[in-house]
C-alpha cells in the first residue's frame, strides 16, 4: 500500500514524491513496468484502474476478450506499414473524436450494430458533415473487418443496417467559371504564388504533388513532368513530410503545355534570386523567398486574399484542380486521357467528381440542340 509525504496510505501501486506529484504504477503481462505521474490524486487511481484493466484484456493470446481501445491500437499499428500516412492520420483522426468515446471501452465481442449506429448519431447530432461521416464509417469498417477476418468476431457488426449519411451535406466543388477565372488571374498577377496557381490550372496537380514537385521530374526537352511523391508540412510534428502518390495511378507522366512551361522557366529565374536555399530544398520547384517550400494551408491562405480583392466568392486550392478538368473537357480532351493525367484509378472519379458543367457550357450545349426541340 502507497503513501503520501505525510505517511498516509492513498492506495496499492500508487506514492507521492518529494516533489508532490502523485506516481502510479504496475507491471503488465509481460512483464514490463508502467509508470505514470499525476498532480492530482483521484487522477492518478482513475488511471492505474483503467490501465490495469485494459491490460487484462489487452493480449492478442486473449483477443476474444480484448477492449476496443486494444484492438485498435493493434490495428492501427499494422496500418502504420502498411498504408500512407495520410490515411492513418484519418483513421487516428476519426477513431479518437468519434468512434473511441462511444465504444472504445467496450469488449471487442460486445459490440453490435446498434452501438455502431450510436456513433454516427451522436456525430449528425453534433453536425458533423457526411463526407465526414463516411470517413469514420470507413475507419470502423476496416477495424472490425479485420478482426473478423482474424476470427476474433463472428461477424462485422458495422453492417449494411447502419446507417452513416445522415450528416449534414458537404459543400459541393464547382470548377471557376471562365469569367471567374480570367478575374481570378488578373488579380493574381503579381501575387507571390501567382506561378503555382497559375500552374495548377495548366496541369491539374493536387496540392501535395506541387509542393513535392522537383526538378529533376521535369523534362523541358520532351515537354513533360513526372509525378513520384507529394509532400505536406505536418504542424503537429513540425515538420515536412514526402511520400507516395495518393494510389498507384498517381505516378504518372503529364504533358506540359507552352504556358506551363513558361511559368517553370519563370519560377526556375525567381529561385535565383533568393538569397539563401537551404540544400534539403534546393531540388524543389516551388519555393518562397525563405527558400523552403510553401504550406498547404498558406496557399489557401493566399487564394482567399485575392478572391477578397477581385471580390469573388471564396475557393480552395483542389478548386483549381476542379477547373483545370472542366477546361480539358471542354476543349474536347477525352475523359479516358484526361483520368490518365489526373491520376485517378477510376474514371467514374473523374467525371463525377472532376468535371462540372458550366453556366456556360450548358448554354452551348443547349444551343446546339435548339432546332431538335423546336418541335411545332
Amino acid at each position: 500500500m502507497g503513501k503520501n509525504l505525510k505517511g498516509k496510505e492513498i492506495g496499492d501501486g500508487i506514492y507521492q514524491q518529494k516533489d508532490g506529484f502523485y506516481c502510479a504504477r504496475f507491471v503488465d503481462k509481460i512483464g514490463k513496468r508502467i509508470t505514470k505521474r499525476f498532480k492530482d490524486l483521484q487522477e492518478c487511481r482513475k488511471w492505474l484502474e483503467q490501465a490495469k484493466y485494459t491490460n487484462e484484456h489487452s493480449l492478442i493470446t486473449e483477443a476474444n476478450y480484448m477492449l476496443v481501445d486494444a484492438w485498435y491500437e493493434y490495428w492501427i499499428s499494422i496500418k502504420e506499414k502498411t498504408v500512407r500516412s495520410n490515411t492513418v492520420r484519418n483513421y487516428k483522426e476519426r477513431y479518437n473524436r468519434n468512434i473511441k468515446p462511444v465504444i472504445g471501452n467496450m469488449l471487442l465481442n460486445d459490440v453490435k450494430p446498434i452501438h455502431c449506429q450510436k456513433i454516427f448519431t451522436d456525430m449528425a447530432d453534433e453536425g458533423y458533415k457526411t463526407s465526414t461521416m463516411y470517413q469514420t464509417r470507413i475507419a470502423l469498417y476496416n477495424m472490425l473487418d479485420f478482426a473478423y477476418e482474424n476470427e476474433v468476431i463472428q461477424k462485422n457488426p458495422c453492417k449494411k443496417s447502419v446507417k452513416s449519411d445522415m450528416g449534414k451535406p458537404s459543400e459541393s466543388k464547382h470548377a471557376l467559371e471562365i469569367n471567374v477565372q480570367k478575374r481570378f488571374l488578373q488579380f493574381a498577377t503579381g501575387h507571390s504564388y501567382e506561378n503555382q496557381y497559375r500552374f495548377i490550372l495548366q496541369t491539374g496537380l493536387r496540392t501535395g504533388e506541387l509542393v513535392g514537385l522537383k526538378w529533376s521530374d521535369i523534362d523541358f526537352d520532351m515537354g513533360i513532368m513526372k509525378i513520384k511523391r507529394t509532400m505536406e508540412y505536418r504542424h503537429s510534428f513540425k515538420e515536412w513530410r514526402a511520400g507516395e502518390p495518393k494510389t498507384k495511378s498517381g505516378y504518372r507522366t503529364i504533358p506540359l503545355t507552352d504556358e506551363a512551361l513558361r511559368i517553370l522557366k519563370n519560377q526556375r529565374k525567381k529561385n535565383s534570386e533568393i538569397k539563401v536555399v537551404p540544400i534539403e530544398w534546393s531540388e524543389y520547384v516551388f519555393l518562397c523567398r525563405k527558400g523552403t517550400p510553401i504550406k498547404n494551408s498558406t496557399y489557401d491562405t493566399g487564394l482567399f486574399k485575392i478572391c477578397d480583392k477581385a471580390e469573388i466568392e471564396h475557393f480552395s486550392m483542389h478548386v483549381l484542380r476542379h477547373t483545370f478538368a472542366t477546361r480539358c473537357i471542354e476543349g474536347g480532351m477525352k475523359p479516358k486521357t484526361l483520368q490518365k493525367i489526373l491520376g485517378h484509378s477510376n474514371i467514374g472519379i473523374t467525371m463525377n467528381l472532376y468535371v462540372t458543367t458550366t453556366e456556360d457550357e450548358k448554354k452551348k450545349e443547349i444551343d446546339l440542340v435548339a432546332s431538335a426541340l423546336n418541335v411545332i
